[in-house]
């Protein structure tokens, strides 16, 4: 110590340039003292975030009906398309017409999907002898979810074009629910609606 204190005193320095040196000593030690404490603890673990995935989500559950083999409820991914549910369904029967349905199209949850007959009277016999029961196209009423562009022509104040627009509209967005549904059909507004709507069904 005694040392020390000679060394410091025959320093060259005046008394403010040797509070400056010690004062930057004083800060590396401490500088290096933390660091040297701060790398002997142990690091503490940090746990992966839970990566929780829901399962229900990932599945839709769809209602098929009319001329397939086994008519019912059924669970299937997210992103299934109409021909899937078909498929489920156990495919359509021979009795079945799926013409008028979109079966590329992307189908959501709690939708029913329905397979109508066909409408021909040759097919009428072998709709009969199915063991599943199918809605036969009427001669008195248009079913609005089997009809043809050209059946729904046939209506009042029903043209070419707007024709055309029920049926791609009903093949974009799956059957029509309601008759009312019909006036999301651009171009069909209340008053075009109740001109024909007693001749309608589901």
């Amino acid at each position: 110590m005694e040392n020390l204190r000679n060394w410091w005193s025959d320093l060259h320095y005046t008394n403010a340039q040797k509070r400056s040196l010690a004062l930057v000593a004083v800060f590396v030690l401490a500088t290096s003292s933390f660091f040297i404490l701060r790398s002997s603890s142990p690091s503490e673990a940090i746990a992966p975030p839970t990566l929780v995935v829901d399962v229900a989500a990932a599945e839709i559950m769809i209602d098929v009906q009319g001329a397939v083999n086994r008519p019912g409820v059924y669970t299937l991914k997210v992103g299934s398309r109409v021909v899937d549910a078909i498929k489920a369904a156990g495919g359509v029967t021979k009795a079945g017409d799926p013409s008028d349905l979109n079966q590329a199209r992307i189908i959501s949850d709690g939708e029913q999907i329905y397979v109508y007959a066909k409408s021909s009277s040759a097919n009428s016999t072998s709709s009969t002898q199915s063991t599943v029961k199918v809605k036969p196209k009427s001669s008195n009423f248009l079913l609005i979810n089997r009809a043809s562009a050209k059946e729904f022509e046939a209506l009042d104040g029903i043209g070419p074009v707007l024709a055309s627009r029920i049926v791609s509209y009903r093949k974009a967005n799956g059957p029509f629910t309601t008759i009312e549904d019909l006036l999301k059909v651009p171009g069909i507004g209340a008053g075009t609606l109740s001109k024909f709507k007693s001749k309608l069904r589901v």
